[in-house]
């Protein structure tokens, strides 16, 4: 490492904790951590059709109580999610509530305007609830995506959702929508569409069909580098990789956007839409993700941050993963599980984002991606929220370094940044990436308890706006 950088890195780590201030993520003390054990009840709430939703809360609700947590994940069931019990313990109500496509688990068909809709049925509910007087909304994976679009949209109107560069321009049924007090990504990812973007299989040769693929941009043929037990791509093939799929990507944008055109003239296949399945892109998983099999893709973060360790104790660092391969075969040959299945309209709505000719991503960062050219996009959305933010990156799984991308686009005010070492992506600890059993202690916990810094913080939100 060159001297110059290494000075940098000693004077870094010299002045961020007292800008970063890290002690505010130290762990309880034993007296503190057993008051957070609160006895937790929980009721049905009926949100609206097919849209679910149980209200945890401490059986005696305190001064905490007054700030109520909404979770909900755009697609998977998440009634029983972590969240909903852990923040309750903690002395918070949390309302967990499914949308109307979290029917299987695996759906993929949902649209994005439909969902928003329900986190204003949620949103709303919680604004009337006796007791509350703050809503904080807390966006995991998928649900990311969610809960940024719906601040980002609450926050500007629908002229923030139908400016020039949007591929899809939000309707009419999503004005007026009541904005929350803050904003957690917790292990967020790039949103739905760039996931989209990341699982497109370049190696498929004909829309039309996923078993036909080009054994030159297979990520998983042995000659490309793929091996099972971890694989190392070369820069050259790396690059044909992402450049290609930056090409299909743009090829199927404008396929579903003439496919629009035809329908709304009266000459598609059906009045209202029409079925658009794209081989080898479902965003499910590790699913085509060049960096799924390649750790030394997404490696690690380009400044440095807090990262929360097992003891409590914080480092100002560049954070790196500590994640292992995944994914060893091939899904773009299956319909069920390797492509996208969905209708024109959802598509150009929830999973299409436009990238440069410069697209592509290496250890530390993604680029070429057009974060605001939707609204699928956490990183694109964050630019137009300003409600106080948290964002919190699990080192233990790929998705951690979107974190970074999330927090520097920001434009809260009030904002915070942490990483928590060795914590999955459903933030339990990856007992797979440990050097030594116990080394990453209990991440679950690790992550629970620095929300509940966070969220507890006096003055922290808005007043209320019941």
């Amino acid at each position: 490492m060159p001297k110059r950088v290494r000075s940098l890195l000693r004077v870094l780590a010299l002045a961020l904790p007292l800008i970063w201030a890290p002690s505010t993520w130290a762990a309880p003390t034993p007296m503190a951590a057993a008051a957070q054990r609160e006895t937790v009840r929980n009721s049905f709430v009926h949100l609206a059709n097919g849209v679910p939703g149980v209200l945890y809360e401490p059986a005696q609700p305190g001064p905490k109580a007054q700030t109520a947590v909404f979770i909900m994940h755009s697609s998977a069931d998440y009634l029983t999610f972590s969240g909903c019990t852990e923040l309750a313990r903690r002395g918070y109500r949390v309302l967990c509530a499914n949308n109307s496509t979290s029917k299987s688990g695996v759906s993929n068909d949902g649209a994005l305007d439909q969902v928003l809709l329900e986190v204003k049925a949620a949103v709303t509910w919680l604004r009337r609830a006796p007791g509350v007087e703050h809503v904080v909304l807390l966006g995991h994976s998928g649900g990311g995506t969610v809960m940024s679009a719906y601040q980002f949209i609450a926050e500007g109107g629908v002229t923030a959702c139908r400016t020039a560069e949007k591929i899809w321009k939000c309707p009419d049924s999503l004005a007026g929508l009541p904005a929350a007090d803050g904003l957690m990504m917790i292990d967020s990812n790039w949103g739905l569409a760039a996931m989209t973007l990341f699982s497109i299989d370049p190696a498929v040769r004909d829309e039309a069909r996923g078993t036909t693929l080009d054994p030159a941009l297979d990520m998983y043929e042995p000659a490309n580098g793929f091996r099972e037990t971890g694989s190392t791509y070369s820069p050259i093939f790396a690059k044909a990789f992402l450049q290609a799929e930056g090409r299909r990507n743009t090829a199927l944008i404008s396929h579903a956007e003439a496919m629009l055109a035809s329908i709304d003239a009266g000459k598609g296949p059906y009045r209202d839409d029409a079925p658009f399945v794209v081989p080898g892109a479902i965003l499910l998983g590790s699913n085509n993700k060049l960096f799924s099999q390649d750790v030394g893709l997404m490696a690690h973060t380009r400044k440095a941050w807090p990262l929360i360790h097992a003891d409590g104790s914080v480092t100002v660092q560049i954070v790196p993963t500590v994640r292992v391969a995944e994914n060893v075969r091939s899904q773009s040959p299956s319909l069920i599980r390797g492509a996208l299945k969905t209708t024109v309209r959802n598509y150009l709505n929830s999973y299409a984002i436009r990238t440069g000719a410069d697209f592509g991503y290496d250890a530390q960062s993604v680029r070429g991606v057009e974060w605001t050219s939707t609204y699928a996009s956490p990183p694109g959305n964050v630019q137009g929220v300003s409600v106080p933010l948290l964002v919190l990156g699990m080192t233990g799984h790929w998705e951690f370094l979107a974190a970074e991308t999330i927090y520097d686009l920001a434009r809260s005010r009030d904002k915070s940044i942490a990483f928590i070492e060795g914590a999955t992506h459903l933030y339990t600890t990856c007992s797979k990436c440990e050097p030594h059993p116990g080394a990453f202690g209990d991440t679950l916990a690790t992550t629970y308890d620095a929300i509940d810094r966070w969220l507890a913080k006096p003055k922290r939100f808005a007043s209320n706006q019941k």
